[in-house]
């Protein structure tokens, strides 16, 4: 795993996964909050499943490699009205946490609800509320795609989680005489 020093900067991956387009987005956390530093969509084009998760995996990888993000926050696999959509969503999704696994990086998964609440309050927004909460909390001009907003989302809770974690988690190392460990 990569090193986390407190008090750093950390860079935070969020992937919004789909087996056609999977959303990412890196933030950068701070002693102030968070900013952004890059999103985007994997697109996946129309050839078979195993291609397509391919073509997530390598994605997922490259944007790991040039970022350089120390953690991965990801959604959790929904029950679609489809099952099968569901299953393909879950391979997706299955593939770019074993690209960030391989990559080092550590892996928080978040329901779609928890996402919605930390960044917009509510976990009953709806995506263009999603989004325009990002680009207020990011200092967005423009809108980002709604798959990277949503990615960016996500990252955004898992800096929020991760936030309220470490005070927690310090007092805790503490009272055990140890260190915490992000």
């Amino acid at each position: 795993m990569r090193a986390l020093h407190a008090g750093l900067m950390t860079l935070i991956l969020g992937i919004d996964p789909g087996s056609r387009i999977t959303g990412y987005g890196v933030v950068r956390q701070t002693a102030r909050g968070c900013e952004y530093v890059a999103s985007g969509c994997i697109r996946t084009g129309n050839g078979e499943l195993q291609e397509r998760l391919q073509i997530v995996f390598r994605g997922v990888r490259d944007i790991i490699r040039q970022h350089g993000p120390v953690t991965m926050g990801i959604e959790r696999v929904f029950m679609a009205r489809n099952a099968d959509s569901a299953l393909k969503l879950g391979q997706a999704r299955g593939a770019a946490i074993v690209a960030a696994v391989e990559e080092g990086l550590e892996v928080a998964e978040y329901s779609a609800t928890q996402v919605k609440q930390a960044v917009a309050g509510t976990g009953g927004a709806n995506k263009e509320q999603v989004q325009m909460m990002v680009m207020h909390l990011l200092k967005l001009i423009q809108k980002p795609q709604i798959d990277a907003s949503d990615a960016l989302a996500i990252a955004l809770c898992h800096a929020h989680t991760r936030s309220s974690l470490v005070p927690h988690g310090l007092a805790m190392a503490r009272r055990r005489g140890g260190r915490l460990r992000l």
